[in-house]
């Protein structure tokens, strides 16, 4: 359970002028068929905005992902009021690129808890980048995996589904009935 006494963390502003070129950067790759360069650490997530149902893009990190059933776990850095994160409340159905893949996926919001025990794991697969993430969100932390945990409960967790439906085995051959 998350310490009620922590304070709430005390998150950064979005990017703005050409700080936000710089973070649409990878968009521009992924569009250019270049996803492969980041080797699965990001993906580029396409949903439908809520109030102008027009297709929006974001690229995420991937805190986890798992092959069988696949999904991806992604944190929203800048909490629950992130647009992308808004956007996928309204409608959990979206698509993921990964690499040169694409996935239609169901999105499926973590309990605080399940986003502890994320956090928890993400600190011991990538120590640096985990205390870089919470000092970024003003997210104090010991270093231990209790204080990642602690730090977890603070971040919006979501786990990006592949849609079962979507999915044939892979084989190359046309679909049953063609």
């Amino acid at each position: 359970m998350v310490n009620q006494s922590t304070p709430r963390p005390r998150r950064p502003a979005p990017p703005s002028g050409w700080r936000r070129s710089a973070a649409r950067l990878p968009v521009t790759l992924f569009r250019i068929g270049l996803g492969p360069l980041f080797g699965g650490r990001l993906l580029l997530l396409i949903h439908t905005g809520r109030l102008s149902g027009a297709a929006r893009t974001v690229v995420l990190e991937v805190v986890e992902h798992t092959a069988s059933p696949c999904s991806w776990t992604v944190a929203s850095g800048y909490g629950p009021a992130a647009q992308w994160y808004r956007n996928l409340e309204h409608t959990p159905q979206a698509t993921v690129q990964s690499g040169r893949r694409f996935h239609a996926v169901n999105a499926r919001f973590l309990p605080v808890e399940e986003g502890g025990a994320i956090m928890a794991r993400y600190a011991e697969r990538r120590p640096r980048t985990a205390a870089r993430l919470c000092a970024y969100l003003g997210l104090g932390t010991d270093g231990t995996p209790e204080g990642y945990h602690e730090a977890g409960g603070h971040i919006p967790f979501v786990r990006l589904e592949c849609d079962p439906a979507c999915h044939r085995p892979r084989g190359g051959g046309q679909p049953a009935g063609r």
